[in-house]
């Protein structure tokens, strides 16, 4: 998925709270009402994966003026239940692809 213009993505490791339980995890949540209120509005979901014995990595894309709103959405509804970490990150796809075909490129003038 292409990155629009002028936006920024930001990638959260929720790292399950590993002294509470599935149940105690979720009655967390619920409480908060983090399933029916993420992501914040302006805000899309990139990807959401969950690895096994760490949590749900979650990819976010926002306009730049949404960072806060998002920060302080993960300190007041997912605390509790997730310790948090937050990258600013880019798909770097596109360029893996433009370096394959530099490569091959190059690769053609050395024979």
């Amino acid at each position: 998925m292409e990155q629009a213009s002028g936006s920024v993505r930001l990638t959260i490791f929720f790292k399950h709270d590993q002294s509470k339980n599935l149940s105690q995890l979720n009655e967390e949540l619920f409480r908060t009402k983090f399933w029916t209120t993420f992501p914040p509005d302006g805000v899309e979901i990139i990807s959401w994966q969950v690895m096994m014995g760490i949590g749900q990595v979650v990819t976010l894309e926002m306009p730049p003026d949404k960072i806060r709103e998002v920060n302080l959405f993960i300190e007041n509804k997912s605390w509790g239940a997730f310790r948090t970490e937050c990258y600013l990150t880019y798909d770097f796809l596109p360029v893996l692809k433009h370096k394959q075909a530099e490569e091959l490129k190059y690769s053609s003038t050395d024979e």
